[in-house]
């Protein structure tokens, strides 16, 4: 999967918000200062390019909405810092988040629960 920019990724935040939306619709999103309609649509259209949206035309005006979900993307874009920062280990990514000062007792107590319910459930299917 391709990686998107950070302008890229700010428009389908959106489309994923909107499900489906014209150039207008998705400008009318983003935050202040707004960027110019063509710059938004030759974004779209780039998107369009990577496959990421296409479009449904009514005339010359075009809708949009996206081909991939946001959680295909987030996979993706996991598996990629887990690649490149963390040797391809899950392991190291887990213990890098539990030595992090800015983590609190409680997010790593559901962490823990949400790992050990995790591991009951895969253990369960595996014996079916």
């Amino acid at each position: 999967m391709k990686e998107l920019t950070k302008a890229e990724e700010q428009i389908m935040q959106i489309l994923w918000k909107l499900e489906k939306g014209f150039v207008n619709d998705i400008v009318g999103e983003m935050p202040d200062p707004k960027p110019a309609y063509n710059t938004v649509s030759t974004i779209v259209r780039i998107l369009e390019t990577k496959e990421f949206v296409s479009h449904k035309a009514y005339g010359k005006t075009y809708e949009y909405f996206p081909l991939i979900t946001r959680e295909e993307y987030t996979s993706g874009s996991l598996n990629r810092l887990v690649n490149d920062y963390f040797d391809n280990s899950y392991h190291n990514l887990v213990s890098f988040f539990t030595r992090k000062d800015n983590v609190s007792v409680n997010e790593l107590e559901e962490m823990k629960r949400m790992i050990e319910a995790e591991l009951l459930n895969k253990k369960k299917h595996s014996h079916e």
